[in-house]
Formats: structure tokens, sequence, C-alpha cells
């Protein structure tokens, strides 16, 4: 029969004396916070048996911060966003984190306010996916000045009046885009396309720069066509490409700088030109996993969704216990780059 552990095998993988457990597990207030939680952390590592108890005792000291998160339309992409977001809550050990998620209607900018100032009746700070525009920075502001920080997730928006935009460098990650549909169509020629949301974007503007930058410096033999507006949709995206196809017999390259991956990804199969065009897009979804693996997108540009949450906590809880405009105005985080040989 298994041994249950007892204070002293407890202490030793806490790395604290016996009395300090023993101060921990009657609840006195000597213990400083970082050693209760490491000792809670370690009750839990051994399945000590009054772990429960402890956890109650430690956390009910540790105040409570009402977090909220507005993310798009419930794709796979933002659907595994929250599912990272609620997980990564639950694990924090510094602070009782109270995570509200919402998905916005759309990204129309009266759905984006009113779902604003929903949202920060109810939380103290808020992690948000939404364009630029002149009325999101006037609800930035209204929801600022009675101390709710706004933090810009993945696209920026509202610069000067927001908290901290948090993502990758979207600059880059077009240039980047750029650098693999050209090492793929070495010593061929061609026309190369390129889908965006739409033009309110911050960040698919700045991919879109970052492209056109790449191609201009280093293959300016290809020529790049004009920009499509997909709104992030699989639909306009499949006849866009469609059309592209049929208008451009020597279409060679597509970089998908936002959502609608699947729609070009299906065009390209339902046509028979796998493996005829480089493919580049954003995200890695079951979808986009199985596109990798059939041939049909060269590189998958993945986002850091959990080093993006994990900042988020990090800043709102410094804004929240410093007063906003203690943050960094820009958190860069290395995009994930995911090739076909490595799913």
């Amino acid at each position: 029969m298994t041994k249950r552990p007892t204070i002293t095998d407890l202490a030793e993988a806490s790395g604290v004396s016996v009395a300090t457990v023993d101060r921990v597990l009657n609840g006195r207030k000597t213990v400083r916070e970082g050693t209760a939680l490491r000792v809670l952390e370690a009750a839990r590592s051994i399945g000590f048996h009054a772990a429960p108890l402890l956890q109650k005792r430690i956390l009910d000291d540790v105040p409570t911060f009402k977090i909220g998160l507005l993310l798009l339309q419930e794709s796979d992409f933002y659907l595994n966003f929250k599912t990272m977001a609620e997980a990564l809550a639950l694990e924090e050990r510094r602070m009782n984190i109270r995570l509200t998620v919402a998905f916005l209607p759309s990204s129309q900018p009266a759905d984006i306010v009113l779902a604003v100032e929903k949202m920060a009746e109810r939380v103290q700070a808020i992690g948000l996916v939404s364009i630029d525009h002149p009325r999101v920075t006037e609800v930035v502001e209204s929801v600022k000045q009675r101390g709710i920080p706004v933090f810009a997730l993945l696209s920026d928006f509202a610069q000067g009046v927001r908290e901290s935009y948090i993502g990758p460098n979207n600059l880059k990650v077009g240039r980047t885009a750029g650098w693999m549909i050209s090492r793929g169509l070495q010593g061929r020629q061609g026309e190369i396309a390129l889908f965006v949301g739409g033009h309110r974007w911050h960040g698919h503007e700045l991919r879109e720069t970052g492209f056109r930058a790449y191609f201009r410096e280093n293959r300016p033999d290809l020529t790049l066509l004009e920009t499509q507006v997909n709104l992030d949709t699989a639909k306009l995206s499949y006849e866009a490409t469609l059309s592209l196809l049929k208008r451009h017999p020597t279409l060679a390259g597509i970089y998908c700088a936002g959502g609608g991956r699947e729609g070009i990804i299906d065009a390209i199969r339902d046509e028979g030109r796998v493996g005829s065009v480089e493919i580049v897009a954003n995200e890695l979804t079951d979808f986009s996993r199985r596109a990798m693996a059939d041939g049909v997108l060269s590189l998958v540009i993945d986002t850091p969704i959990r080093a993006i949450c994990t900042e988020l906590f990090d800043l709102a809880l410094r804004a929240v216990t410093r007063g906003p405009g203690q943050s960094s105005g820009q958190v860069f985080l290395p995009m994930n780059l995911v090739l076909p040989e490595s799913i």
C-alpha cells in the first residue's frame, strides 16, 4: 500500500522547513505569498491529502482580477484562443483570474463599441482583437478614463490610447511570407496574389507592406497583383481564387495574410493546381495541418497564443495594480513557423 505523503515530505518537496509548512497549513499570515504558493504547488505534485484545503486558504487571500477577452467570430483559431486563455487563467498562481471571454458578432465598429462597453461593466482590464477605427479609439479612450486599460491583441489599434499592443511583429510576418514564396519560386517567373481581411486591420496592412517590400527588394522579376479583400471569409476567398486562376494562368504564389485560408485551399484543390502554386497562410488549425500534409501549403505562420495570453495577464495585473500607462507600448512575440516536414 502506498504511503500517504507527510508534512515532512511536503516540506522537502517545497524546499522549506516543516515549521513553515505548518504555518501555511494553519493559515498564519507570517508566510510570504510566494512561499505559500510554492508549498501549494508541491502539495499538488506529491498528492498531499490536504492540498484542496491548502488551496482554499492560500487563494482566498489572493486578490481576484477580472479580465475580459473579446475575440472575433467563433472560428477554429479563436475557439483555440479561448480554450488556451481559460486554461492559463486557471493555472495562474499569483492571482485569481476571473476571465470573461466573448465573441464579437462582427468586425463592424458599432458592434465592437457595444461589446467593449458591455465588457467594461464587468472587468478591470480588456484584451481586444479589433480593426483600427476612430469609433474604436473613442470607446477605448472612454473606458480608459474609468480606469480600465484595453490591450490590442494580434492587430494594433488606437495607438497612443490603448495600453499596449501584444502580438507578432506583423511587418516581419509579411516579409517572412514573401521570403518563403520567393524560395519556392527560384528560377520561376509568375504572378503573386495577396489576400487581406480588410484595410482597417492594421496588422494586415503591415503584413502587406512587409510582403511587398520583400519582393521589391529581392525579387522584382515577380509580379505582385492587386490586393484581394476577403473579409476573412472562406466563401469570398474561394470565389476570388477561382477568378485569379482563370484571369492569371501564370499565378505562381498566394499569401493569405488573415482568415479565409480554407477557401483558397479548396479552390486550388478543385482546380487541380496543388503543387504549382506556392501558398503561405497564417494559423495552424486542423484544416491547415491537413493542407500542409497534402502539399497545398508551403508554410504556416502560427500565432503564439499561449505567449500572448501570458503577456496579457502580466500586463493587465500591472496596469490594474499600478494604474494605466505603465506598460510598454508594444510587446512583439516571436511567430511560430510550421513547415510540412515539422507537422
